[in-house]
């Protein structure tokens, strides 16, 4: 993403009703915070990682479409 772009996504954020604003706000400086950190799975996110690993070295994948309908998805 380009520096305009994001420049882009803050101006229309002011345009934001004042609770959305303030959690993007508090979203932006939690990651400021986090900056140079390392992020550390919690035990239940490092099993789902090994299962999602085996399950691609068995070779299952979920189809090309199914993936773009994911991302298509509206947002909640």
């Amino acid at each position: 993403m380009s520096k305009e772009q994001i420049k882009a996504v803050l101006d229309r954020v002011l345009t934001w009703p004042p609770a959305r604003q303030q959690d993007a706000a508090a979203m932006l400086l939690w990651l400021e915070a986090k900056e140079g950190e390392f992020y550390h799975p919690s035990d239940d996110e490092w099993t789902a990682i090994q299962e999602g690993l085996d399950q691609a070295k068995r070779g299952e994948f979920v189809a090309d479409e199914e993936m773009d309908s994911f991302w298509k998805r509206p947002l909640p």
